[in-house]
């Protein structure tokens, strides 16, 4: 009864705006960095469409094949959010309001196969042949489409219709069990060195791993991985790593909109990954980032609602009323891709675009598995 009531006092949201509380402000120190920003936030937001008539100005002098031509066409276009990876999103940060516990008995197949107890279906593989045997076998991993749902498993059905979905009761059962919580972070690390990246430290700070060119490459053609990285992300979450999030989508962020060495994922990050972090403050500090960097600049849509001027008012205007999701203004630390080099704070630097950024260097390097070791779970 209790689950039904809920599901009475759901209303799902039916916009794009409704999914989305990035932009509530939360705290007194927001509302001064938004008068900060003046005039260049206030200009942010949906863009609006072009005429064919003003797109075709100038085009003919452009080869068709080069970036300024795609960009573009790409502008000429109203470009709009997906409403289904909003309500997505939306529906994860919120802990499934409308979900219901399945009535079967939990059985705890994810913590019991973490466990080394039985092996993920239907492949018969146990977790300790995929953290001993599966690491660098990049045509496995690729290839595979099984293992992924076993190894990241969340309170949503995904592809492989025999890993079952988590429960409340086994992801607390999953965050006190200190053996399901090393192979967790060592099958992390597997993921990661898939894609190219390293893990740094117990605080979940990432950098390029050694053969990040060769990895980039291949992520950035098989986009089918994306789908694994949002998945990724989500599992991060609901099994006590929340803090993993920040330092891998800021990095995925200058990757794709900085480096250059990810394009074809930016649509994705900014999409999925991004809004995969349940403190929008983080989100806030992400999409600012990524709408100093994103080219056209027109075309982020991402950004704060468009605000306009009333009569006798400057600056910003007030933000959309609202509860904000958390009030908790930690925005975590993250690297950039070179040299694991780590900012002592994500917020600050958008305070302030044109005060140069400090970074540690990553000291020495660990054996993963001595150093997951280590990490206090």
């Amino acid at each position: 009864m209790g689950n039904l009531m809920g599901s009475w006092r759901y209303k799902e949201p039916s916009t794009v705006e409704e999914c989305d509380s990035t932009w509530e402000s939360d705290s007194e120190s927001d509302e001064q960095h938004q008068q900060q920003l003046g005039e260049e936030e206030e200009d942010s937001g949906i863009s609006e469409s072009i005429s064919p008539s003003e797109t075709g100005r100038g085009t003919e002098q452009l080869d068709h094949g080069s970036p300024q031509f795609v960009d573009m066409l790409e502008s000429s276009t109203r470009m709009k959010r997906s409403f289904y990876a909003a309500k997505d999103l939306y529906k994860y940060r919120h802990s499934y309001p409308n979900y219901k516990e399945p009535r079967r008995t939990n059985e705890y197949r994810n913590l019991r196969f973490y466990l080394n107890k039985i092996p993920l279906v239907p492949d018969g593989i146990y977790i300790e042949e995929i953290l001993t045997k599966w690491r660098g076998d990049y045509d496995k991993l690729e290839h595979n489409h099984t293992y992924i749902q076993w190894l990241f498993p969340l309170r949503e059905q995904g592809l492989n219709f025999y890993a079952q979905e988590l429960t409340q009761d086994e992801i607390k059962e999953f965050q006190s069990t200190r053996e399901a919580k090393r192979r967790f972070l060592l099958a992390y690390t597997i993921m990661l060195d898939f894609f190219g990246i390293k893990l740094l430290d117990k605080n979940g700070n990432v950098a390029r791993a050694q053969n990040w060119q060769d990895r980039f490459q291949h992520l950035n053609e098989s986009q089918h991985n994306y789908l694994r990285i949002t998945r990724i992300l989500k599992s991060l979450g609901e099994l006590g790593f929340e803090h993993f999030k920040l330092p891998l989508v800021r990095l995925l962020l200058e990757e794709a909109l900085v480096e250059g060495t990810l394009p074809n994922m930016r649509h994705s990050t900014l999409e999925y990954f991004v809004y995969t972090l349940r403190q929008h403050s983080q989100r806030r500090a992400l999409l600012r980032f990524a709408q100093r960097h994103y080219h056209p600049p027109e075309n982020f849509i991402w950004g704060p609602p468009r605000r306009k001027r009333g009569p006798g008012t400057s600056g910003c205007a007030g933000t959309r009323a609202g509860k904000p999701e958390v009030t908790d203004r930690s925005a975590g630390k993250a690297r950039s891709p070179k040299e694991g080099r780590n900012q002592s704070n994500l917020e600050r630097e958008t305070e302030d675009t044109d005060r140069s950024e400090e970074w540690i260097m990553a000291k020495g390097r660990i054996d993963t598995e001595e150093y997951i070791e280590t990490i206090p779970l």
